[in-house]
């Protein structure tokens, strides 16, 4: 038992030399720091949007399926956004390692000025286009008009919601973890608070159903931007808000980071858009336990992406300070914390896995679809924390291009074919075996190996240690 717990800990460097005790130690801790923050906030987050999804569940089952089909469209109109965010931490973290603090705040206002254009696009777009794209997610006669009453009310927050994403993935790029935690957590309960309040209509407040969850969503986003902006307008902290200098090497960087990324978050939301319509046609009962189950693999990556956190961040302070050896060493620490996360969920998952379903349906046969599901599911997690570890490592050293490869063969092609497979001529083939529920999760399973095989070649070569962002 000693051994193996001697064989986990144990850590090599970039150049392959083994690390003492005391080096391996300094560096687990200094991965720790800032992961536990972002873990928590992770966990605490997927939690309280489990209960969100519990509370709209108290509407029906419709309603469930009226949301969650929002979920995608969403994430869709932020592919932009989230790349601009992922150029912003790597930029960051490297002006960071190098001793730049003054040109990781130029990077900092100059992508906010970027986000606030973006965010007024997403609005219109969202508002106006929330009809056409609950269409194209795949509504249904049940969820056509509360899905898209909800998307327009959150559609008014995308603004908001692009200053804060800018901001916390600056923070994040120098170890700030602990800021955005509070910032994320404190917005979340806002949003939980109010869907008590507004959902079911308490204490003289109105009934308002979906359209109230969507108002809870919109204030929880507004409540974490205004966090934000305070944190970096402190005159101690390392960042300061300012009109922004447009500069070439800046933008160029962005961009050589944000295209790579882009097309990444192009091809996850084109493969869980394609994913979530095939399984919404089978039914809203089953993509009530699609979205159900949702819940707990969120989970699994928010864990993963706690630790990838660290990851990012860390990888790209020591490459700004060009030390290739200690950016290597910092990737497998992080994935050696992201195993034995994974590995205590999956305990936690099995065992409670009625449990689980039970806290959001009564409904027996979603109820055993989603039990059905979590054990399928199980079977990820230790890749699929592995894959998300890798690709925030990859991140920070801005070698999103091959991340975004691995994600088109993956998630675009492979798991929508297997979700196609299992969801229609299988199911039809043999009904009652729940293999429209499961499907996907299957498709997930193979999905998270893929990647992590992929990914974790990649490190292992080191070519990502060279990477220029500019």
């Amino acid at each position: 038992m000693l051994k193996s717990i001697e064989k986990l800990m144990c850590v090599r460097d970039g150049d392959g030399n083994q690390l003492t005790a005391s080096e391996s130690a300094a560096l687990y801790k200094q991965n720790l720091r800032i992961a536990w923050p972002s873990i928590v906030e992770g966990a605490l987050m997927s939690i309280i949007s489990s209960v969100d999804t519990a509370m709209v569940g108290t509407l029906g089952t419709a309603a469930i399926a009226s949301v969650g089909l929002t979920s995608q469209p969403r994430m869709i109109l932020l592919v932009v956004m989230q790349a601009l965010c992922v150029g912003t931490t790597a930029i960051c973290a490297r002006r960071k390692g190098a001793g730049n603090p003054e040109g990781a705040n130029n990077c900092l206002n100059q992508s906010l000025a970027l986000a606030t254009v973006l965010g007024a696009i997403m609005m219109v777009l969202g508002y106006f286009g929330a009809g056409f794209l609950m269409n194209l997610a795949g509504a249904n006669e049940d969820t056509l008009e509360l899905s898209t009453a909800y998307f327009r009310i959150i559609a008014l927050g995308l603004m908001f919601n692009s200053w804060s994403l800018c901001i916390c993935a600056a923070l994040k790029a120098i170890g700030e973890t602990r800021i955005t935690m509070v910032t994320n957590i404190t917005a979340n309960l806002v949003n939980v608070c109010l869907n008590y309040l507004l959902i079911g209509g308490h204490f003289g407040f109105p009934a308002l159903g979906v359209r109230g969850a969507a108002i809870a969503t919109v204030s929880g986003t507004c409540v974490s931007c205004l966090i934000a902006i305070f944190n970096v307008c402190r005159k101690n902290g390392y960042y300061h808000l300012k009109l922004p200098k447009f500069d070439k090497e800046t933008l160029k960087s962005l961009m050589n980071v944000g295209s790579g990324s882009v097309l990444e978050s192009a091809c996850l939301r084109i493969g869980f858009f394609i994913n979530a319509k095939m399984v919404a046609a089978a039914g809203t009962m089953v993509f009530a336990a699609y979205q159900i189950t949702s819940q707990v693999t969120t989970l699994s990556f928010t864990l993963g992406d706690g630790v990838a956190v660290a990851g990012t961040s860390l990888v790209g302070q020591s490459l700004g300070a060009k030390r290739k050896d200690l950016a290597y060493a910092h990737a497998m620490i992080c994935r050696k914390i992201g195993f034995v996360i994974s590995t205590l969920l999956m305990v936690v998952i099995f065992i409670l896995s009625r449990q689980l379903a039970l806290l959001f349906t009564t409904d027996e046969v979603v109820i055993r679809m989603v039990t059905v599901s979590f054990w399928v599911c199980n079977l990820g997690m230790i890749p699929q924390n592995g894959r998300v570890v890798y690709s925030g490592c990859l991140r920070g050293a801005g070698d999103v291009r091959y991340v975004a490869i691995c994600a088109l063969l993956s998630v675009t092609i492979l798991r929508p074919i297997l979700t196609y497979v299992f969801c229609i001529p299988l199911e039809q083939m043999y009904p009652g075996y729940y293999l429209a529920a499961t499907g996907p999760w299957i498709a997930y399973v193979v999905d998270a190996f893929v990647r992590q095989g992929l990914l974790g070649k990649r490190i292992r070569q080191k070519k990502w240690l060279d990477k220029k962002l500019a």
